[in-house]
């Protein structure tokens, strides 16, 4: 963090980032360790935590979900391995032996998905499957978190004598219990239990006629507890077996973590693994919750293009509060290093500032940024603030004094990997000589190649950043009419500071207005005034600039939609022209086939019949070129086709026709019933013949030379029958 000093951090909020951050991790240690977490400047690393963070937040919105990786911590257990002849405890064992089956299991997991979490899978370097560890801990302790009986062959035979003397010891006591009870000794509870000892509740009356040792009384005196004597002895039976048990428990520890020891190193990479892991998934989860993506990173292209940049603090409390956010649009390159922000307060000016810092940070941090997903980005070496009211009371500086010192620490320090964030520059001085100062400053850092965004209200900061090449002006833009901030940078125009417009609004008398544009320079007012009106001009020309982009794409589609419905007429008449000479050669053809069957007809002769049929086939072969079977197939496929668009078309005339020959029938005159001898014609025919005989609202026409049955429905009437006249 050498290039990131502390004040940048709060400047710029970034700890209350870490805060929300850490509030998804789901242990303790990665709560602390992402409160930790500070701004990195090695452009491997951070691309390498970002493409991790990336990983783990798209596994959410998958099936290949990333298994649990919740951990408890044991850096007490770490110095104990460390000291000889030191015993760890049950529960340390059981924590190795989870974190250890955990760790198995994510190993497994990113191994088989190595190619859906590269990133991820690249945090496992230096750890392995184990299954040994495990082993050895299921082998000496259950579930329960007992030591097994068959841990040891000397802990089962101890157990196995325990268990046999608890139940002699049971039997005596309940033996001398019913003796004295029948005798009438014992209180009414009869029995009790005294350091994890059964005695009798005898009455204190005949506490002499009971053998054995006394263990107390009661509150009142009443009772005395005794421990039978027959019983006695074998209770301190029971206790040397029992410390030999805990001897030989802390034995079979003992050799268990003498087991443990060689793989401290394992087990110390193991929980930075776990803890990475739980740090990845905070940060994910972050990202999830302010939806931020991963953008473009280039350090070649030198280029910050941050598109729908969310401030994403403001975006948090603005989504409690169910207000809207406005996102900014911030672009920095190599030919536009220094951005110039100019206009009104409350406009957004340190909005801006703080949103690009913020995200810069969280980006170096290794955190998904809300942006879109076209956004490009590059990492600095340095990022420097100056940003509010900068007053050191401890030092006895004022805020102008104070920001005199900051900048120079900006001097000092700023090149060409430098970004710098300064708000209100310049001021806290004399107007004219801070403004002074200010520029020549402004021309330091641009010399030096920085990188940077600035807010001022000076107007030869704006004419500078109008000179210079790699410098640009920017506003805040407002409404004209309400005066209400739009929270929308506009690059490439200073911002006026509507100084008298919003004096006017807030309510000041209109003559100390007046008075106050007398007071200073008229170049000053026209100035001002001119950086107002340019501003209109833009807003106007935005609106008109999008209008005509609306047209153009409208007139784009229609032109496209157009060229397509030439394209797609011009090949229906190229098909139905070669569909019409394909027609016409045929009707040649078939006129001259006609011509030989006629004069067969007349003569009779075979011969001549087969000699002029020859001669018709091979004058028409002679036309033909020779195709392969392939493209024979295409040209009879198309045929086919075009001749059934022909007849889909013909087919939609005809239909369209008798829908408007309809249509016509209907609004000119009832429909007329046919009659045997009426005359008619079918709608979409020209021949005329009369009806013969009408069946089953059937008619049978005779056209002269043919009859043929048509349906009532498809006849028109054209003349009645003579005799009805």
């Amino acid at each position: 963090m050498a290039g990131i000093p502390k004040k940048t951090l709060e400047d710029l909020e970034y700890f209350d980032v870490l805060t929300h951050c850490s509030s998804f991790a789901i242990t303790s240690l990665g709560k602390e360790s992402c409160l930790s977490l500070l701004p990195k400047t090695d452009v491997k690393q951070v691309i390498g935590d970002l493409q991790a963070v990336y990983e783990y937040r798209s596994s959410f919105d998958n099936e290949n979900r990333i298994p649990n990786h919740g951990f408890e911590d044991l850096s007490a257990v770490f110095p104990l391995l460390k000291i000889e002849n030191s015993v760890l405890e049950i529960s340390a064992f059981r924590v190795i032996s989870g974190n250890t089956e955990t760790t198995n299991n994510l190993i497994q997991f990113l191994t088989k998905f190595k190619a859906y979490y590269p990133s991820l899978f690249i945090i496992t370097e230096g750890l392995h499957v184990e299954k040994i560890i495990k082993k050895n801990v299921d082998s000496v302790i259950d579930r329960f978190g007992e030591v097994r009986d068959n841990a040891s062959e000397s802990l089962l035979i101890i157990r196995k004598q325990i268990q046999q003397l608890r139940g002699k010891l049971s039997s005596s006591f309940n033996k001398s219990l019913s003796q004295y009870q029948s005798a009438g000794y014992l209180d009414d509870i009869r029995e009790s239990v005294i350091d994890n000892r059964r005695v009798l509740a005898v009455k204190a009356m005949h506490r002499r006629k009971v053998k054995g040792s006394i263990m107390g009384s009661s509150k009142t005196g009443s009772i005395v507890f005794i421990e039978p004597e027959v019983t006695n002895v074998q209770s301190r039976e029971l206790q040397n077996l029992q410390f030999e048990e805990s001897e030989e428990i802390k034995k079979i520890l003992s050799q268990l973590t003498d087991f443990f020891r060689p793989y401290l190193p394992y087990l110390e990479i193991q929980q930075v693994f776990l803890l990475n892991m739980d740090v990845v998934f905070a940060k994910a989860r972050y990202a999830q919750e302010i939806n931020a993506l991963l953008p473009i990173i280039n350090q070649e292209l030198q280029q910050i293009d941050y598109k729908k940049a969310y401030h994403p603090l403001l975006l948090q409390s603005h989504r409690l509060e169910d207000k809207i956010t406005y996102p900014q649009d911030i672009f920095l390159n190599s030919k536009k290093r220094i951005v110039v922000i100019s206009g009104p307060n409350a406009g957004g000016k340190s909005i801006t500032l703080k949103t690009m810092g913020l995200l810069q940070l969280m980006l170096q941090t290794g955190m998904l940024i809300p942006v879109h997903e076209r956004s490009n980005a590059f990492l600095f070496e340095q990022i420097l603030t100056d940003i509010g009211d900068n007053q050191s009371i401890e030092n006895h500086l004022s805020t102008y004094s104070y920001r005199l010192k900051n900048m120079k620490y900006f001097l000092r320090k700023c090149n060409a990997k430098t970004l710098f964030l300064i708000d209100e520059f310049g001021t806290g001085s004399d107007p004219e000589l801070g403004g002074a100062l200010a520029e020549v400053m402004l021309e330091d850092f641009y010399e030096r190649k920085a990188f940077g965004l600035i807010t001022t209200h000076y107007s030869n900061l704006k004419v500078l950043a109008n000179e210079l090449p790699a410098m640009v002006n920017a506003n805040m833009q407002f409404d004209n009419k309400t005066l209400e901030p739009v929270f929308k940078l506009i690059m490439g125009e200073a911002g006026s500071s509507f100084t008298f417009e919003v004096a006017q609004k807030n309510g000041l008398p209109f003559n100390l207005i007046n008075r106050a544009k007398k007071k200073i320079e008229r170049s000053k007012v026209r100035f001002d005034a001119t950086i107002a009106k340019l501003q209109k001009e833009r807003s106007q020309m935005i609106k008109t600039g999008q209008s005509l982009k609306e047209k153009e794409s409208k007139a784009a589609l229609e032109g496209e939609r157009m060229e397509e419905m030439n394209l797609k007429i011009k090949n229906k008449l190229i098909s139905y022209q070669e569909l019409f000479d394909h027609n016409q050669r045929m009707i040649v053809l078939g006129n001259k086939i006609n011509d030989i069957a006629e004069r067969f007809f007349q003569n009779n002769k075979k011969r001549p019949l087969i000699a002029e049929l020859l001669k018709a086939i091979e004058t028409e072969n002679s036309k033909r070129k020779r195709k392969t079977a392939t493209l024979a197939k295409k040209e009879n496929d198309k045929k086919k086709k075009t001749e059934k668009n022909v007849q889909n078309e013909l087919i939609k005339v005809r239909k369209d026709k008798k829908k408007t020959n309809n249509k016509s029938k209907i609004i000119q005159s009832p429909k007329i019933l046919l009659k045997v001898g009426d005359r008619v014609r079918m709608f979409d025919g020209r021949s005329i013949g009369s009806i013969d005989i009408i069946e089953k609202n059937k008619a049978f026409v005779n056209y002269g030379t043919f009859t043929t049955q048509i349906s009532l429905d498809l006849l028109e009437f054209v003349e009645l029958e003579k005799k009805r006249k």
